[in-house]
């Protein structure tokens, strides 16, 4: 079969797949954006999006739909180009969530398109209202969410299938939608992601965590509230000082991937640790910023806790590599969190919201190790048995995929 997948961040979602495909006999291809400097050994087309200047004057409802359709017939413009070189796919697999799916089937309506159907924003039950502070459930903000929306409804429309990586995440789609979407997990590699006895983290100050030390990790792509880093830092004050020997590291950017900046001039990341900096040591917080994924896969390796946060919304993988490496996961008890934590067994759960709740449970799980080694295990497993990258996932994507070619 001819693939072609289209992802604004190629290889995204699809790192392991495409390979997997190409290495299977199939002509793999990718779109992707003439931005994107990640690599893959797939044969990658570019093109090249400006966006179109918005009226300042426009609403927020309407300027979300012409950003993402004005992309879309970008690609589609690009696409129509290979189309006349005599490129037809036989399959396309992309990313709704950036509107390039959008055109597709005007280039190459013979060709069967599936979309990664991610998340569906709407105005209730999921990211907004969820937490007041920083997301009120105004009746702007629920229209916001509802026109946000109107692009991943017509990219799914428009489709043959879609595919999301967990049951809570297809469920954001209307139900009239629900029956067009397959659920399979992206995958975790757990030949790499594995306890390790011997793993070390090298801080920038020297110093050397290790296996066994008393380590409490948070890793984000961005710090920021709807990763629950306002929650963790307010929690920090208490753990640090019922535990004086824990070393905390925090991973992660002072960017925005989701949500809003704030006002001002401060990044999320300042503002919060402002809040707490004369109740904390800071010579025991580690801020690391974004680092290499080896180093990331030590310090899950390394950590007694790993504490997750996440609102309602789209589930990291990061939660799941850190299970896989024989982390405690303390996580909050939302969707999809839930779906894949199982309080006192695989993990531990905690209000979001509960602030004293996630210093008394760092505190436990910094403090006693051993109990908690049950719940190590058992994450582990949990990974194992249902999110394992080459028994499990990666081959139930490839046979999806490849059941539209048949």
């Amino acid at each position: 079969m001819k693939i072609l997948f289209v992802h604004q961040n190629f290889p995204g979602q699809f790192l392991y797949l495409a390979p997997a495909l190409q290495a299977r006999g199939h002509e793999v291809r990718a779109l992707t954006d003439a931005g994107n400097n990640r690599t893959s050994p797939v044969e990658t087309i570019r093109y090249r999006h400006e966006a179109p200047k918005v009226d300042p004057a426009a609403t927020r409802l309407g300027r979300n739909y012409t950003q993402m359709s004005d992309r879309g017939v970008t690609v589609a413009r690009a696409a129509r180009a290979l189309r006349d070189r005599g490129y037809v796919p036989d399959v396309i697999f992309g990313h709704s969530g950036w509107g390039e799916t959008l055109f597709l089937k005007e280039v190459w309506p013979e060709a069967k398109l599936i979309v990664y159907a991610e998340f569906y924003y709407r105005g209730q039950g999921a990211d907004v209202g969820f937490d007041p502070e920083f997301s009120p459930a105004s009746f702007d903000q629920v229209m916001i969410a509802q026109a946000r929306a109107a692009h991943l409804c017509q990219a799914l429309v428009h489709a043959d299938a879609g595919l999301s990586p967990t049951l809570w995440q297809a469920s954001t789609y209307p139900a009239a939608l629900r029956g067009r979407i397959e659920v399979i997990f992206d995958g975790v590699n757990t030949a790499t992601l594995h306890p390790d006895p011997s793993a070390q983290v090298t801080l920038p100050d020297g110093r050397v965590l290790r296996a066994g030390d008393e380590v409490l990790t948070f890793v984000n792509r961005n710090l920021e509230p709807y990763r629950g880093y306002h929650i963790f830092m307010r929690a920090l004050p208490e753990v640090m000082a019922a535990r004086p020997d824990a070393q905390v590291v925090i991973v992660g950017g002072d960017g925005v991937s989701y949500g809003a900046a704030p006002k001002g001039g401060t990044g999320w990341k300042d503002l919060f640790l402002d809040e707490v900096r004369d109740r904390i040591d800071l010579n025991r917080v580690h801020f690391l910023g974004k680092v290499p994924y080896p180093q990331f896969v030590a310090l899950m390796q390394v950590s007694r806790a790993h504490a997750y946060l996440t609102y309602p919304f789209v589930l990291s993988w990061s939660m799941l590599e850190a299970m896989a490496a024989g982390a405690h996961v303390v996580a909050s008890s939302t969707a999809p969190v839930t779906e894949v934590i199982e309080d006192g067994v695989n993990g531990t759960l905690v209000d979001f919201f509960d602030v004293p709740g996630w210093s008394r449970a760092l505190t436990a799980a910094l403090a006693e190790p051993d109990r908690f080694a049950p719940r190590r295990l058992a994450a582990r497993r949990t990974v194992l048995e249902r999110y394992d990258l080459h028994g499990i996932c990666l081959p139930r994507m490839i046979a999806y995929v490849e059941g539209f070619g048949a």
